[in-house]
Order: C-alpha cells, then structure tokens, then sequence
C-alpha cells in the first residue's frame, strides 16, 4: 500500500510538472511543431481557393507568406525544450515565442489581406472571413497552454478585421455594397468566436481542476487505506498483546461496568471472563481492608474519563489478598465522548511486601543507630563521672609530700585517666554528631583566638620533640566572625596535634588564608608538618572511624582513630570540609574549610548606623504580632524605655483585630504564627483598612527569596532573628529602612 501512495504521488507531481508555466510552454511547443503539417493542410486548401477565385500567382504568394510564419514560429519552437531545461530561460523563451506567434498570426493576416483585396468581380470576403476564423479558432485552442501567445495571435487576427473593412470602405470602388451584409457576417462570428473561446478556456480550468482533484483525491485515498491497514494490523497485534500478557487488562465501558477481561486477569483473580463481564470492578475485586478513597478515585476517573494511576489491596476469588498497581487510560471517540476505559493491573504484591520490609530494615537500622548512640552517649557520661573524681583525686595526691616511688604511682594514674576520658570524649562528641544531634552554636569571637589557644596549647608537646609550630597568614583575615570558636579551636587541636604526634623533625606550619563573600568569611587552614606521611592508597581512610593509616600506627603513637572523623563531621556541619594530600615519609597537609558569617560588630564598624533618636518614637503606636512568650519579653525589654504605646497579639488573627482597634503606627509582624501566619494577616490589613501602618516583618530567614516575599504580601521593611536592639530601634525611628 505504500507503494501505491508513492506511485499516486508520483503521477501527481508528473501532473503537476506538466501544467506548470514551464511545463504548460514545454507542451505547447512539442505540439505546434508536431501538427505542423496537419496545419498546412488549411494553408494549401486556401491556396487552392485562391487559386481558383483569383488567380495561381495570388494563391501561390498568399501560401508562401503563410508559411514563411509558420516556419518562423516551428523553427524556434523546435529549441524550446532544450532552452527550458536551462536555469532561468523560462521568461525569456515565453517573450521570444510569443513575439514568433504574433508573427505567424501577422503572415496569415496578410495572405487574408491578398485574398480580400485579390479581385472585385465577385465578393470573397466571405472566404477570407472564414479563414481568418478557423486560424483564430487555431490560436484559441492553445491558449490553455501559451495564453501569451494565443492572445498574441487573436489581437493580430482580429484586428485584421476592422483593417480590411476600413480599407475596402475607403478606397475600393463597389465594396460598400456588401459592406453591411459583411459587417454583419463579422459580428456574428465574432460573437461565436467569443463563445468558443470563453467555452474553451473553462473547460481546460475544469478539466485541469478535475484531475488534479482526482490525483489528491487517490493519494488521499491510498494513505487512508494505508492508515486503516496499519491500524488494523496494530489494533490485532494489540489485541493479541492484552489477551496473552501477563497483566490484568480490564476494558470497561461509560458506566463503569466490565465489558471484557483477558487471559491475565483471570490467571490473577481467579474470576473467569463470564464471572467479570457486567460486574463493576470494586464490586468484584476489592477487600474488605481496601481504602475507601483510593477505590472512590478510580470509579470516579473511570466515569470521568480521566487517566489516573493507583496501588489498591485486592482480593482474589479464593479470597486472597493482593496488592495491584493501576494504570487506566480512557478511550475517547471522535466526539470526544467516553468510549470506554482500560485499566492494566500488576500485581505487585510481591514488591509492595519486599517494600514494607525494606521500611521494617530502614527503621530498625535506624533505631538501632539511634539507640547505639544514646547508648554510647550514656554510657560516656556515666563513665566521664567518675573518671573526673579519680583524676581530680590523682592531681591533689599529686602535690601531696610523696616518695619518689609513690609520685611515680599517682603520675600514672593520672596520665592513664587523662587518656582515658580523651577516648571518652572522642566516643562522646562522634556519637553527638553521627546522631544528628546540633553539633555547633554561632557566637561573634576574635578569629586569631583559638588558632593562638590551639598552638599554645600543643606548643610544650611539639617543643619537647624539638619541634617548630608555626602560623602563617596568606591573605588578611578579618578582626571577629560569627561561628562556633569552641569546634573551631577542638577542629584545629585534633590537627596540629595530629602533626605534632606524627612528626619526629621539623616542624608543623599553620597557614590561614580568607576570602570574603556575600555568604560570609571563607577560612582556610593549611596545617603542614614533615613527618611519617600517610601512604596514597590509605589517605581518606584516615577520616573514617576508628580507623588509622595501619595497625602499627596504633601501637606506636596510640589514639582512638575517632579525632579526623569528628573534625571532618564538625567542619561539614561549619560549611565546609577537611582534606589532604601526603607522600609517605616526606609529611603530610590537611587544609580545614569553614564558613563563617561576618560579625555584625564589624559590619557595624564598618558602617555606623544611626539606632534613631528617641523624639521619633514620641506619641507612636507599636502592635507586635508574636506568639513566642520569650521573643515578647525580649521585646519589651528593648522598648521599655521608649516614649511609645506597646501591644502584643499572639497570632495574625488578633493582629488584623488589633489593627482595627489601636490604629497603630507600625505593626512588628511575626511571619510563623498559629491561627493565621504574618503574610495572611498583612495582606487582610493592606486589603481592608484604609490606614495603612507601617509593617515591619520579624523573619529568621534572611534570603533574598525571602524578603522578597515579604515585600510583595505588602510589608515595608524586614528585621532577622536573632534580633538586635540597635536594628529594632533603627528600623522603628527611620521610616525608609528595610531592615537588616
């Protein structure tokens, strides 16, 4: 079948080709140079008459003229073809035979001249007339294919008419008397003529339209008849494929009840087609346990028409449960209107259990998890109890009056449970973190003060091996951050004390760097020593637990093999990360990344802000909208030496009402609040108050998203918790801040 539409749209294009201009001009030639002599045939019959009616010489000339014209117009015609099938020749060749055509028409035009004006013995105008009729019918048949030429030939020819009319009612002697009766023949062949022509040109239109519908008309045809076998053969492949798969095919009709079942559903169920046809499927199918608003869902997307997927507990005929997962799919007809519904179940029963157990595995590893670490949280405090009596113990016998012997005894003791709680403490804060437990808390803190404490403190271990410490900056670093200065200075202790432990020459050289962004301070500490190194193969292992480079490193320099796995886990929960590169035996880099906010004392520093004088507030109306007792006080410790009138709702409801009544000047609007939140209660407040208060939004977040947000529900400034004094009352006493 594809080969017939191809075969139809072939001919169409040939057809198309054909009565192109070019192709229209192409056949036009072909044809006058083909009937050229069957056109002779009515030069010589004319030739003949003049022969007889006038004279040989006469009828001979008047030929002669007309064929001279005639093969003018073959001549060149005969190269039309081949000038055609040059790029760009059409327009040129169409002028140029046009031009021969009229020439043609102007030979036979003169050789009818010769016969009209040959003798005066007897009338021949009739004969001329005729003649010039059968060459105009002549020229009127090619119009179809040449109207250039065609018409070129019937202005010559027609115009002969009048010419000859005029010149024999001028200067010919007798010619008046048939002038009327001739004039009168020429009208009425003229109206025929123009009837004929008329007649002809539509019939080409038609007979042209007609066939090329006939051509559309076949390839439209052949591709329906293409489309309807293909579907065919798709509508039984796909029938073959529902009645032999595997899953459930339901095929419900616009009432929701089964029309038709395959082989799978009853291989599934149980039912057999005869049992299901006619049944609505929850009827049928559903269990007791099946959830009410999963089973409404489906009835009602069958019924709508609509696609919809699900997971639904079924039950078997022999009363088995089963889980099936849903895909139904509406069929609609041309109209639009609900055909019927087919619903593909899979039984999935078998994943639906192997799900439950991996939730049942993921909860228990997780309780597990949970209850190791609480454990071992537990049990290190229960542990760090009474190991801090028996160092405390050690350290007062320590400077008791002891025998040599006896000091040595309590040193150990000491030494013994100053390792001990260390690997106490190290199981303590790894089983915080690996718990999730908030392992940081930002403070504002001088940046150099734990690096100095850290260094200071390892500063006698490194000196007793002969060692150097040294702290390099490589960039500026700023005077104070906000972070957590404790995690930093136990990130940097566990390092450099790595260094120090595992270097037996040399030195350890600390190297801070910083750079500076919208999100913060980002710090770098490059910590280089020159000690054992650490083998390629084993570098990230020794950020795993209880884990070191090897076994020997553990008996040489002792540890717990938990101190780089909680730096790791704290510098992670800092914003950033700890790496390292090494050669065993020439020393090793951990570089610690941390990313701290910038201090808020700098920024103040950096630019001063006017907190606002107290006679802005003077008079003014304040509405906080807070629902946290504490954040409440917290406010009304920092306004209660203002000269303003302060009221507190708990939610955004009271708030809306508040506004109504205290007509306040400015609304501290909470954005997390029960009953209604901040941003529902600015948007009633801006919709139905014609006063419009100053709204300032109390947010935790501080992202541009954020305030955006704020600014668009109709708020006029913006303040971040925790919140500052100095923020708070610069943003009451200037009306144009943000916020901070």
């Amino acid at each position: 079948m594809a080969a017939d539409v191809q075969e139809i749209e072939r001919q169409l294009a040939e057809f198309d080709a054909r009565n192109s201009p070019a192709g229209l001009l192409e056949r036009y030639a072909r044809a006058r140079v083909r009937l050229f002599w069957w056109r002779q045939i009515m030069t010589v019959l004319g030739v003949v008459g003049l022969a007889i009616l006038v004279s040989p010489q006469v009828g001979v000339i008047a030929g002669m003229i007309g064929l001279t014209g005639e093969a003018v117009d073959c001549l060149y015609l005969r190269g039309v073809p081949r000038r055609l099938a040059r790029p760009g020749r059409f327009a040129s060749t169409a002028w140029i035979s046009t031009v021969t055509a009229a020439f043609q028409a102007l030979t036979t035009a003169i050789g009818v001249g010769i016969a009209w004006f040959g003798t005066d013995e007897f009338p021949i105008s009739v004969f001329a007339l005729t003649f010039l009729l059968g060459a105009s019918t002549n020229a009127a048949v090619v119009l179809p294919f040449h109207r250039r030429a065609g018409f070129a030939r019937l202005i010559v020819l027609g115009g002969t008419v009048p010419v000859l009319f005029l010149i024999g009612f001028l200067w010919l002697p007798g010619a008046q008397k048939f002038a009327v009766f001739d004039f009168v023949a020429a009208l009425i062949m003229s109206y025929i003529f123009s009837v004929f022509v008329r007649s002809t040109l539509a019939s080409a239109t038609n007979q042209h339209d007609r066939a090329r519908e006939l051509f559309i008309y076949g390839v439209e045809l052949a591709r329906a008849n293409h489309e309807l076998e293909a579907k065919e053969k798709e509508t039984r492949s796909l029938a073959l494929v529902a009645q032999h798969a595997n899953d459930s095919v339901i095929m419900s009709g616009p009432d929701g009840r089964i029309v038709w079942v395959n082989e799978g559903f009853t291989r599934i169920t149980g039912y057999t087609r005869e049992e299901a046809i006619g049944e609505c499927p929850p009827d049928l199918l559903n269990a007791p346990e099946t959830e009410k608003d999963v089973s409404d869902a489906i009835g009602r997307a069958v019924i709508e028409g609509q696609p919809h997927r699900s997971q639904v507990l079924n039950q078997t005929k022999d009363g088995r449960r089963i889980w099936m997962g849903v895909n139904l799919v509406p069929v609609r007809d041309a109209t639009g209107n609900i055909e019927f519904s087919i619903a593909i179940e899979r039984d999935i029963t078998d994943i639906k259990m192997r799900e439950s157990q991996l939730a049942q595995a993921k909860e228990d590893a997780e309780k597990g998890e949970e209850a190791k670490a609480q454990f071992l949280a537990a049990m290190s405090h229960e542990i760090r109890t009474p190991m801090n009596g028996i160092i405390g113990m050690a350290d007062l016998l320590s400077e008791a009056d002891l025998s040599r012997e006896n000091r040595h005894y309590v040193e150990t003791i000491r030494r013994s449970g100053e390792a001990l709680l260390t690997i106490i403490n190290d199981i303590l804060d790894f089983s915080k973190l690996a718990a999730g437990k908030p392992a940081t808390h930002a403070v504002e803190f001088t940046l150099l003060a734990p690096v100095d404490e850290a260094v200071m403190l390892l500063t006698p271990e490194a000196r007793k091996k002969g060692l150097y410490v040294d702290v390099v900056a490589q960039t500026a670093l700023p005077e104070r951050v906000l972070g957590d200065d404790g995690r930093l200075r136990q990130i940097l202790i566990n390092i450099i004390g790595n260094a120090v432990k595992f270097t037996s020459q040399g030195g350890v050289t600390v190297s801070m760097s910083c750079h500076t962004g919208q999100d913060g301070h980002r710090l770098s500490f490059a910590v280089k020593d020159t000690g054992i190194g650490i083998p390629e193969g084993r570098l990230e292992q020794v950020f795993e637990e209880f884990a070191q480079a090897d076994a020997a490193t553990t008996r040489e320099f002792g540890g717990t093999g938990l101190g780089l796995a909680i730096s790791r886990l704290l510098a992670r929960e800092m914003g950033g990360d700890i790496e390292v590169s090494s050669f065993h035996g020439e020393g090793s880099c951990f570089t610690v990344t941390v990313l701290f906010a910038k201090a808020s004392s700098e920024l103040e520093e950096t630019v001063p802000r006017d907190c606002g004088a107290p006679d802005a507030l003077e008079g003014k109306t304040v509405l906080v909208a807070e629902d946290n007792k504490t954040n409440q006080l917290l406010l009304k410790k920092y306004l209660k030496d203002q000269p303003l009138s302060l009221h507190f709702a708990d939610n955004g409801k009271q708030a809306v009402d508040m506004v109504a009544e205290h007509d306040p000047d400015i609304v501290l609007m909470d954005m997390a609040m029960p009953v209604m939140d901040g941003l529902a209660a600015t948007r009633v407040i801006r919709k139905s108050h014609a006063t419009r208060p100053r709204i300032i939004a109390l947010t935790a977040n501080a992202f541009a998203s954020d305030k955006a947000v704020c600014l668009s529900a109709g708020m006029d400034g913006f303040l971040t918790k925790p919140l500052r004094k100095s923020d708070l009352l610069h943003a009451l006493s200037n009306p144009g801040a943000r916020g901070a």
